[in-house]
């Protein structure tokens, strides 16, 4: 598929604090740099791109409609520094789920795909040329399952990922940075070297 690249950003450990389950507007704290990284592929007419895993709901943790609230305060706290997602992707759903109505293996939740398809269908994305960032091995089997590039932030729950589970991984991360604002400007620095 032709069309623009894509940083697809986690949100919990990836671009503000994780607290757990984000019950409250008042606990969305960006991470350092989350917004700067944000605005970097802003800048490099790439798009931003939210694809989140949002369990809560499943679990009764929260109403769905609490997500969009948090991403409209996220967006809010991100144009304060110049940065924008060009689109966001939630997934609530849970195969165990404490509630009925939200108990599916969703093709959405990742690692599956679905949240990256989909935004790659709805704006024109080229995945072969994008990249899937987050603090989970989840987060980096949805990137590859989509065809893009994946690298582990070492934010949020990604330093103990890597040192305990790391060495069973299947396949390493195409890349490993120390927070989203690494691994964008070293992404963009290779993608500019690959186009020279």
């Amino acid at each position: 598929m032709s069309g623009r690249p894509a940083v697809f950003f986690d949100r919990d450990g990836t671009l503000n604090v994780d607290v757990g389950y984000l019950t409250h507007l008042d606990q969305l704290r960006l991470l350092p740099r989350a917004a700067a990284a944000v605005r970097m592929v802003n800048e490099a007419g790439w798009l931003a791109i939210l694809a989140t895993n949002q369990a809560g709901v499943a679990r009764k943790y929260f109403p769905e409609w609490m997500i969009g609230k948090v991403h409209e305060r996220l967006q809010e706290e991100l144009a304060k520094k110049g940065a924008r997602l060009d689109a966001v992707y939630y997934c609530p759903h849970l195969p165990d789920a404490d509630e009925p109505a939200y108990r599916k293996d969703c093709p959405m939740r990742k690692p599956h795909p679905g949240m990256l398809l989909k935004a790659a269908e709805e704006h024109g994305v080229d995945l072969a040329r994008s990249f899937m960032l987050g603090d989970k091995y989840s987060d980096l089997q949805a990137g590859w399952a989509a065809g893009c590039r994946a690298i582990l932030l070492l934010t949020g729950y990604g330093r103990g990922e890597r040192e305990l589970r790391g060495k069973g991984w299947p396949r390493p991360p195409d890349g490993v940075a120390e927070d989203a604002h690494h691994a964008v400007e070293t992404l963009l620095a290779d993608a500019a070297k690959e186009r020279a």
